[in-house]
């Protein structure tokens, strides 16, 4: 069984897009996207700095539109199910056919601006926790204010919180953690500081008309299948203000069989952890056009065994 998931922000670098603008129809399909949302896609994704993309108004956008675009290069593929990481939820969601690309643009572009905003208001921020038990680094983190906004797994915490917070977590780090590292995003996203973002997005979510999903749509907020779109949408305005539990995501793909996992552009953070967690699981990650005979001999394979 294979699944289909996408990462969340922090993925992006500079220049990642531009590969995959040279392949047939990339461009236009890049074009039309930015016109729908006023926002000039292939400029970020080919010419703009890291800290230009770092935005996190621009960073979302950008990271649901490389998705769409390598997850349509990769050709006709039926995944068993699909799941995204933050804002990759957004992507997957369209991978499910809840949204069409346009739609989950034109909802990812509210949701950027709307948590950059509310970031603005606190300096904020987010790091990984590399090692350590989760009984021991949870209780840890909120002693010092922080909240785990991301249990993601194979080892892996990211704690968010004010610069300060971080600050004191760099120096107190919790028994087990070897490093603790700053991840390239302006908030701390997936906790109570994100609140002001939902209303926003619940003004958005009314002016959508959501399918239901036509494969199995595994969401952050339990790792739970979500089987209507109306749900689907629902969790995505509340998770911007919720921890993402990837954990439970990766339990939830074993449950179901998984024997395959590709990670769409730019991809290798999610097959990361799968390789971690998901031991005997065959990975894919889609970071150039270079990766995509990989994947596509994967999706037979697995496909063939299915």
């Amino acid at each position: 069984m294979l699944v289909l998931v996408a990462p969340g922000q922090g993925a992006q670098t500079p220049g990642f897009l531009t590969p995959w603008l040279e392949l047939p129809g990339a461009a236009d399909s890049v074009a039309a996207w930015s016109d729908a949302i006023g926002l000039d896609l292939a400029h970020y994704g080919t010419k703009a700095d890291a800290e230009e993309i770092r935005d996190t108004a621009v960073a979302q956008p950008l990271l649901v539109a490389a998705g769409l675009l390598s997850a349509a290069a990769l050709g006709d593929v039926s995944p068993g199910a699909v799941a995204g990481h933050s804002v990759g939820e957004i992507t997957a969601a369209a991978f499910a056919g809840v949204l069409d690309p346009t739609a989950a643009l034109r909802l990812v572009r509210t949701r950027g601006l709307a948590m950059a905003e509310a970031a603005a208001i606190t300096q904020t921020g987010m790091s990984a926790l590399l090692g350590g038990e989760p009984e021991v680094v949870v209780p840890h983190l909120e002693k010092l204010g922080l909240t785990p906004a991301n249990v993601n797994g194979a080892g892996q915490i990211v704690a968010a919180g004010t610069a300060e917070q971080l600050a004191a977590l760099e120096a107190d780090k919790p028994e087990g953690v070897r490093r603790v590292v700053a991840l390239k995003v302006a908030g701390a996203f997936h906790t109570h500081h994100m609140a002001p973002a939902v209303a926003k997005l619940e003004e958005a979510a009314r002016e959508l008309s959501p399918a239901d999903p036509a494969t199995a749509y595994v969401s952050n907020k339990d790792g739970q299948v979500v089987t209507t779109g109306a749900e689907v949408i629902s969790r995505l305005v509340g998770q911007v203000a919720n921890p993402v539990r990837w954990d439970l995501c990766m339990e939830t793909f074993q449950e179901l069989g998984v024997t395959g996992l590709i990670e769409v552009c730019p991809g290798g953070t999610l097959t990361g952890l799968a390789k971690r967690a998901l031991p005997g699981v065959r990975t894919v990650a889609l970071k150039t056009p270079d990766d995509l005979d990989a994947a596509r001999t994967l999706v037979a394979e697995t496909t063939a065994t299915a």
